[in-house]
């Protein structure tokens, strides 16, 4: 790859870009790795815009963290982060730093849209960097997989970016679960209904018919990397609101629902999926302008996992609802009438239930029942720190790639199902398809534009 910015100065270089336009049978015993004793860790931030300007915040922090390198293939978010990080590296191409910045760098976290994920993190977990990636992991179930194979086998630290994770409430949650407070677990109702939600994030489509030029300070085609060229238009793409769009995002549930699940998952010991099904909204399933091209507006999704010894029975229903549907009204009567939290898990167990609110503690239902329960006495932590220290040598963290991949690829399994909803997509983790649905497995994994391509993948 040619050098574009080695010899480029730290102003001229921003004055340059501104004009320039599961689980799965291979993870069963899977080992965590964490890394060696140092004093420093260097790390690289790769997008610094919008939620990347976050975990920029919290890597800067950390008192063993050297932030020496950022990249954004936007100017004005470059600039912005290169002002608090006078002494940072600058690049607008993340394969230009991983490149350059070779033995230079330890880490790097990935906050870039999901179509790039993969690519972004495949190659530098090769290049033997320690990786925290944003959710959900990746856009397709396949570059799921194949990242988290990767990671296992290079043996270096993975954190995703469901930082709420690592927070009281959902801590105390996996270990009540864990625990069998409300017994053997019958049913799970996990939702996510903020109203605007839909109006700021989810757009109904379709796509404008004409683009227009690309502002001077975004590189427009590096943003769109993997995905197959769109003409560049204002305030539905970047900076958030791509998630909308199948190219780009993965829809509500693949963004969200990486939260709601993670208490779930971790506590019910959870592994793949035997089927799934998804309900979505008539004027998006009636539309092939929007269904071909946005994700809806809203959609209830019908998963059936293995039971386990935590569970009443050898299956387990787990469902999903977002935007316009809800959890049945008897479910969201058990919080006896008070609001039903917009964004939580419900667990029905045969001795009581579990309500989980999203970045709340949870609630163990009857109240009067589990008056006297004793609730976990946990910390907050930090979840990026948290990942600093398994780097430093110092932790072992819990949402490695090799415990959220399996669960990533549950999440993005409800989104295939969208694309073909009213149909029970029966799963085999093993083959990686569909057996009763071949056409379906198209959806597992996208073909990348031209010129850039994954070796090996």
């Amino acid at each position: 790859m040619k050098n574009q910015n080695k010899a480029v100065s730290r102003r001229k270089f921003l004055d340059s870009i501104t004009t320039a336009a599961l689980a799965v049978p291979f993870l069963a015993n899977a080992s965590v790795s964490f890394g060696s004793p140092v004093n420093k860790l260097r790390h690289a931030c790769i997008g610094v815009g919008g939620m990347g300007w976050h975990d920029l915040q919290n890597f800067k922090e950390h008192p063993h963290v050297q932030i020496v390198a950022l990249c954004d293939v936007d100017a004005k978010n470059l600039q912005r982060a290169a002002d608090i990080l006078p002494d940072a590296r600058l690049y607008s191409d993340w394969r230009e730093l991983l490149e350059q910045e070779g033995n230079l760098i330890d880490s790097v976290n990935v906050t870039v849209p999901d179509h790039n994920h993969f690519a972004i993190a495949y190659r530098a977990i090769l290049d033997g960097k320690h990786v925290y990636c944003q959710k959900p992991l990746c856009h397709d179930v396949a570059e799921v997989r194949k990242l988290t194979q990767a990671s296992i086998k290079a043996g270096v630290v993975t954190q995703l970016g469901t930082q709420h994770a690592s927070g009281q409430g959902d801590r105390s949650a996996v270990q009540i679960l864990k625990e069998g407070a409300i017994g053997k677990i019958k049913h799970a109702y996990l939702c996510s209904n903020r109203p605007e939600a839909i109006e700021r994030y989810r757009l109904p489509g379709p796509r404008p018919s004409e683009g227009q030029q690309p502002p001077s300070h975004l590189n427009w085609d590096l943003w769109t990397g993997t995905a197959p060229i769109r003409s560049y238009s204002p305030n539905i793409y970047h900076p958030a609101i791509w998630r909308a769009w199948q190219d780009f995002g993965t829809g509500w549930s693949g963004d969200i629902g990486c939260h709601i699940f993670d208490a779930v998952w971790k506590g019910l010991g959870l592994t793949a999926p035997i089927s799934v099904v998804a309900r979505v909204q008539d004027s998006w399933r009636e539309s092939s302008e929007r269904n071909g091209d946005t994700w809806p507006q809203s959609d209830h999704i019908t998963w059936m996992f293995p039971g386990n010894e935590l569970t009443h029975s050898d299956l387990l229903p787990l469902e999903w609802f977002d935007g316009e549907f809800y959890p049945p009204w008897e479910v969201q009567a058990l919080f006896h009438g008070k609001p039903y939290p917009a964004e939580s898990a419900l667990l029905i167990g045969t001795e009581g239930a579990l309500l989980i609110p999203h970045t709340e503690m949870p609630v163990l239902l009857p109240e009067n029942k589990y008056a006297d329960y004793q609730m976990p006495t946990l910390e907050d932590r930090n979840h990026y720190h948290h990942f600093v220290d398994a780097c430093l040598g110092l932790e072992v963290n819990e949402s490695h790639f090799a415990q959220s991949g399996p669960m990533t690829e549950a999440i993005l399994l409800g989104t295939v199902a969208i694309r073909v909803p009213d149909t029970v997509l029966e799963w085999d983790p093993a083959t990686m398809t569909f057996p009763n649905h071949p056409k379906a497995n198209k959806y597992l994994q996208r073909t990348y534009r031209k010129g850039w391509g994954v070796d090996g993948f």
